[in-house]
C-alpha cells in the first residue's frame, strides 16, 4: 500500500518506519530540510532502540523515503497519516495549529479519494475540524479517521510492531476496511482491532494516558504516606500489584511522570472537562500531585544540606524523563537541577543519551561528565534521577572512593538501602524511612 506520514517527529518517524518494514511504500514528509537531509544520510534525530537499524534497512530497500513535497506525497498515497506536534497551549489545551496547517495543505493537494488519519494526539472534535478544512478546498470523496498511538518511549518500535490493540475511530466502512488492511500484517496470530466512532477514539487516547498518570500520582502519594508513618512503600506496592484488578504497571513511586505525553494529555483532558462543565477533580489531583512530588524531593535535599547550597557539588545520574530515550521534555531533572543551581550548587551530570538536549537547557551552567563515575568526583551527594540500566549495579566501593561524602538520594528507589548503609553510605529514597543513617 502507498502511504505518506506527515511529520517526522517521534510518532511519525516510528510509524512511517514500521509501516515500511511491513512492505508498504512510505513517504515521510517534513518541512525541516536540515532534519530531512540528516535522515537521508542515516542520522536519526531521536534515540529509540531498534529504530536506526529499521530506518537504514528500509531506506536501502526503497520502501522508505523522506521528502518535503507534501502535495506529491499526498497525490501518490492512498492513506495519509497526520503525525505533527500538538503542543500544550497556555490554557492547557492542545495547540492544533500544525494539524490545521497540514489539513489545509492536504485540501489543496488532494485530487482523489484518500483516507486521512489523525495519528497525533488531538482533542475530541478534531477529525471534524480537519474534515471542514479540507472541504474548503476539495469537494470530492475522502474520509478522516482517528488512529491514536499508544507507544511507550524506549519500547516504541516493539509496541508498533506488536501492538496490544489498534484503535480505529471511523464513521466510514470504506475507510475502516482500508485501515484494517494497513494494520493486518501486525496481527499474525489474533486480531486486536478496536473499531469505534471517531469521537470515542479521540477520547480514548486522553482517557488512557490520564489513567496511567493517575496511577503514578497515586503510587507517589501512597509512598509519601508510607514514609510518614514508617511503612515500606515497596512492600505496599508488591502487596497491591499482586491483585489482578490493580496490576503492577505504573505503580512505582518516584519523581513523577514527565515526557511529551502524560503532562500534556492530562492538561488537555482537564481543559476539555472544564470547557464542558464536567467534573475533573481526579484529573486535576493527578497533575497537582505530580508537580508536588518533585518539590518533596528537593525539600528532602534541603533538609539534609540546608537552603544555601553554595560550595556543594551534586552528582546527577540521569537527565532524560525515562531511560532508553534522549527526550528531556518535562523531565523531573529540569525542575530539580534548576532548583540546585538557583541555590548556588555545582552540578556534575551524566546521562547516556540526554546531553544534546541538556546543553540546550543549561549550556555551561552545569558540568557534563563523560561517564557515570566521572560525575562523582568530589561530589557531596549523588542524585539518581533516571533509572538507566547502567546505573543499576555500580561499584559502590568506587562510588564511595570518588565522592567527598557518601550520600545518595535515590529518586527511583533503585538501590538496597540497608546494604548501602552497611557499606557506610547515607541513603534517602521515596516511601521508606531509614533510621540507621551515617551522616558525614
Amino acid at each position: 500500500m502507498k502511504i505518506c506520514v506527515i511529520g517526522t517527529g517521534y510518532v511519525g518517524l516510528v510509524a512511517g518506519t514500521c509501516l515500511a518494514d511491513m512492505g508498504n511504500e512510505v513517504i515521510c514528509v517534513d518541512n525541516d530540510l536540515n532534519k530531512l537531509e540528516k535522515l537521508k544520510n542515516g542520522v536519526i534525530p531521536i534515540y529509540e532502540p531498534g529504530l536506526e537499524e529499521l530506518i537504514k534497512s528500509n531506506v536501502m530497500e526503497g520502501r522508505l523515503v523522506f521528502s518535503d513535497n507534501l502535495a506529491d506525497a499526498v497525490e501518490k498515497s492512498l492513506v495519509c497519516f497526520i503525525a505533527v506536534g500538538t503542543p500544550q497551549s497556555e490554557d492547557g489545551s492542545a495547540d492544533l495549529h500544525y494539524v490545521e496547517q497540514v489539513a489545509e495543505s492536504i485540501g489543496k493537494a488532494i485530487k482523489s479519494y484518500k483516507v486521512i488519519v489523525n495519528k497525533s494526539t488531538v482533542p475530541v472534535g478534531t477529525a471534524q475540524r480537519v474534515t471542514n478544512i479540507i472541504k474548503r478546498f476539495y469537494d470530492g470523496e475522502f474520509d478522516v479517521v482517528s488512529n491514536p498511538e499508544f507507544l511507550k518511549q524506549g519500547a516504541a518500535v516493539e509496541d508498533f510492531l506488536k501492538p496490544d490493540r489498534v484503535v480505529i475511530g471511523s464513521n466510514s466502512s470504506r475507510a475502516t476496511a482500508i485501515m484494517q488492511e494497513v494494520y493486518a500484517p501486525f496481527f499474525r496470530t489474533a486480531s486486536r482491532f478496536v473499531i469505534m466512532d471517531v469521537k470515542s477514539a479521540e477520547m480514548t487516547k486522553y482517557a488512557a494516558n490520564s489513567f496511567l498518570a493517575l496511577k503514578i500520582s497515586y503510587a507517589n502519594e501512597i509512598a509519601n504516606i508510607c514514609e510518614a508513618v514508617g511503612a515500606d512503600a515497596e512492600m505496599v506496592r508488591i502487596g497491591m500489584s499482586l491483585d489482578k484488578r490493580i496490576g503492577s504497571q505504573f505503580l512505582f513511586p518516584g519523581l513523577g511522570y514527565g515526557g511529551s505525553c502524560f503532562p500534556k494529555d492530562v492538561k488537555a483532558l482537564l481543559k476539555t472537562a472544564v470547557d464542558n462543565n464536567c467534573g475533573h477533580r481526579l484529573i486535576e489531583a493527578a497533575d497537582e500531585v505530580n508537580k508536588e512530588q518533585r518539590v518533596i524531593f528537593i525539600t528532602k535535599i534541603l533538609q539534609r544540606f540546608g537552603a544555601d547550597l553554595s560550595g556543594k557539588t551534586f552528582a546527577v545520574w540521569g537527565l532524560t524523563f525515562k531511560p532508553k530515550t534522549n527526550d528531556m521534555r518535562m523531565s523531573p531533572s529540569i525542575t530539580i537541577v534548576n532548583a540546585l543551581l538557583e541555590l548556588g550548587a555545582n552540578v556534575q551530570a551524566y546521562d547516556p543519551k540526554g546531553f544534546e538536549q541538556a546543553k540546550s537547557i543549561w549550556g555551561d551552567r552545569i558540568t557534563y561528565a563523560n561517564s557515570s563515575y566521572g560525575a562523582l568526583v568530589l561530589a557531596d551527594c549523588l542524585l539518581l534521577l533516571t533509572e538507566w540500566n547502567e546505573f543499576r549495579r555500580p561499584d559502590f566501593d568506587k562510588v564511595k572512593e570518588l565522592m567527598k561524602s557518601p550520600v545518595i538520594f535515590d529518586g527511583r528507589n533503585q538501590y538496597d538501602g540497608e546494604r548501602l548503609i552497611q557499606k557506610g553510605f547515607e541513603y534517602h529514597c521515596i516511601g521508606k524511612r531509614f533510621n540507621s543513617l551515617n551522616p558525614v
